[in-house]
């Protein structure tokens, strides 16, 4: 279910049962001294099995929520849910099924990423010492970092030390996976090798949830997300559902854009433009090969035939009258 919000008036809970959802919220909020309010009265619903983009600029709240959620940070009020589980009292059965990546990863430069590793999982209370080896090397090749387990982590490339980073995350079975800016200062390809361990994580019934302010990524990567803005959450859903009912345009590159435009009309289509080598209208549900077909049929030398549906950014524009970063 699409959820909006109005930046003025506080939040509806969406529907979703807490048994449905991997993390669920009520009100949360955490108010630093001298007034600052870095998440204001948050309603999130996270669907078991979801990729979630928890998507925002720098500065809107992400990463102290992520510290929430996790008991890193005491909320000033609200309650939350972690895997069917009411916190904070839950936090010690319920950690061991949740990994994490908050505020990018740390690691001694000098020793391999599977001794780097070793340390991590010692460091767990919880982690048995006799599965160590089976458990790390699991770990290591689930992120593709096997043939790389000796090499120094200061020899491994940005993507390389995401991939440790998330592998850390990954030393026991786990049915929630929170990234905190995972592709942050990533080239593309470490930001590619990171978007696609993501979706394998996924496959694998993990629940995935991952903060950006990276429009771009969170469109690519996810399957619903949620999107604050200054510490409140300004709309969360599905993708598709966020998408649903946006204009669909179809523009044809042409010398003969009157003969064009008419053939557009003809066809019953809204919002005809024409201009410039170029004409457009809205595509409705119109089939773009017919549109084509009866352009041809009628004598329009057709040099180019392109539908535009709205990207995340446009439909996000629309929602907030405000935009996000793209690209970073």
């Amino acid at each position: 279910m699409l959820t909006v919000q109005e930046a003025t008036v506080p939040s509806t809970p969406p529907t979703s049962s807490a048994e449905d959802c991997s993390i669920v919220t009520r009100g949360l909020t955490k108010r630093f001294r001298g007034g600052q309010v870095a998440v204001d009265g948050l309603d999130l619903a996270v669907p078991r099995g979801a990729v979630f983009g928890f998507l925002g600029p720098n500065g809107s709240g992400k990463t102290t929520t992520i510290r929430m959620l996790l008991g890193l940070a005491a909320p000033s009020s609200g309650s939350w849910e972690l895997l069917g589980v009411s916190m904070p009292r839950g936090l010690p059965a319920v950690l061991s099924r949740v990994g994490a990546l908050v505020e990018g990863p740390s690691f001694y430069p000098y020793l391999s990423g599977e001794a780097n590793l070793r340390r991590y999982d010692a460091a767990d209370p919880a982690a048995d010492p006799r599965t160590a080896t089976a458990r790390i090397g699991l770990a290591l090749d689930r992120v593709g970092l096997t043939a790389a387990a000796r090499k120094r982590y200061r020899a491994y490339s940005l993507g390389m030390r995401q991939r440790l980073a998330i592998a850390a995350a990954l030393l026991g079975p786990r049915e929630l996976l929170v990234l905190d800016e995972p592709t942050n200062g990533l080239d593309p390809q470490g930001t590619r090798e990171v978007r696609a361990l993501v979706k394998e994580i996924a496959d694998e019934g993990t629940t995935v949830f991952v903060s950006s302010h990276l429009l771009a990524e969170i469109e690519q990567m996810c399957s619903h997300v949620a999107v604050m803005r200054a510490g409140r959450l300004v709309a969360q859903g599905p993708i598709a559902e966020l998408r649903a009912g946006e204009t669909v345009r179809i523009r044809v590159e042409t010398p003969d854009t009157a003969e064009a435009a008419a053939v557009l009309a003809a066809l019953g289509l809204r919002g005809v433009r024409s201009g410039d080598g170029e004409a457009g209208a809205e595509l409705g549900e119109e089939a773009p090969e017919r549109v084509c077909a009866a352009l041809v049929a009628g004598g329009v030398a057709v040099r180019g035939l392109a539908v535009q549906r709205p990207s995340l950014e446009d439909v996000f524009v629309g929602l907030t009258g405000e935009g996000f970063d793209v690209d970073g």
